[in-house]
């Protein structure tokens, strides 16, 4: 099958072609041998709330795979139409110096975080900025132009949106894994949210958060780990980390009484290594679920289930 995307192969954003109908057989064949229990879950595209642009002198898109070239995408079927309405708009920008630009669509609009070797934006950019039908612009975390406070919502639970937050690639991504966890936490009596965010689980589990921003108690937990008096007072563990995992953490947890580990994965390398760490402390691994969360790319998100 042709793909329908004329920047496939061009375009860094995607290894496979989302359009075509072997997209789920190759996609599947990059999960790691002899560990997934469950079929994968699929999310379609179309749906990515975020968008993580480039720019250089005049010019505006995506990087090119493995190289620093611009390639000038002004629509990607990757993208909810929020996104790809202002993309057009966000090429014809007074750009000066060169940098990113993340655009997040948030509940009540969009968030635009630049970030930039250029110090401050010029009076041409903010008198731009003003067209653009964006609720916050920042350049370097200033205040370019700014309506509303952005939110986000995590079922019935909104919250302030902090510039450059790590939020799940799409609200039904995150709705998932939302679900998922909440039905593996059931009969937890007090559970433990690490690396929390801005608390996707943390609110329906009524859970108690730790991270170094968002929702809950301020801590780096790559630095200071809960510790064993501390996990102890948990009955279920949950841990979504970013890439580099949860060594450090789970060096800590097997030392400890938890009886069950929640933990989402967006790396399969590290998801493998901290998986050994668990089991070497008498963990067993019950399931692991792939989600696609990532459409076209060879991410994945690894949900699974650690008991003892």
């Amino acid at each position: 099958m042709t793909s329908t995307c004329p920047f496939f192969g061009k375009c860094g954003g995607c290894q496979f072609d989302i359009t075509a109908d072997d997209y789920p057989d190759k996609k599947r064949a990059t999960l790691p041998k002899n560990l997934i229990t469950h079929s994968p879950i699929w999310i379609a595209h179309g749906q990515r709330r975020r968008a993580d642009a480039a720019f250089a002198g005049n010019q505006f898109g995506f990087f090119q795979h493995g190289t620093k070239n611009i390639v000038p995408v002004r629509f990607c079927p990757n993208l909810v139409a929020e996104i790809n309405a202002v993309l057009p708009m966000l090429a014809n920008m007074p750009w000066i110096g060169a940098g990113a630009c993340l655009i997040t669509l948030c509940d009540n609009g969009i968030d635009i975080a630049i970030t930039s070797s250029v110090p401050f934006f010029t009076p041409e950019f903010k008198n731009a900025a003003n067209n653009i039908p964006a609720i916050r612009i920042t350049w370097n975390n200033k205040i370019v132009k700014q309506t509303q406070q952005p939110i986000v919502k995590f079922g019935e639970h909104a919250v302030q949106y902090p510039s450059n937050a790590f939020l799940q690639p799409s609200i039904i991504g995150a709705d998932t894994l939302r679900n998922l966890v909440i039905s593996r936490a059931s009969g937890a009596k007090r559970v433990a949210d690490l690396f929390c965010g801005l608390g996707n689980f943390t609110f329906a589990l009524k859970a108690d958060g730790f991270d170094i921003v968002g929702t809950g108690v301020k801590r780096d937990l790559f630095k200071k780990p809960l510790t064993v008096g501390m996990l102890n007072n948990y009955d279920c563990v949950v841990m979504d980390p970013p890439r580099a995992g949860a060594d450090a953490q789970c060096k800590e947890i097997i030392k400890s009484n938890v009886k069950r580990i929640i933990y989402v994965s967006c790396n399969p390398n590290t998801f493998i290594r901290d998986k050994a760490t668990l089991e070497s402390g008498g963990y067993k691994m019950v399931e692991v679920i792939p989600v696609d969360q990532f459409a076209g790319s060879n991410h994945w998100e690894l949900f699974s289930v650690f008991e003892k």
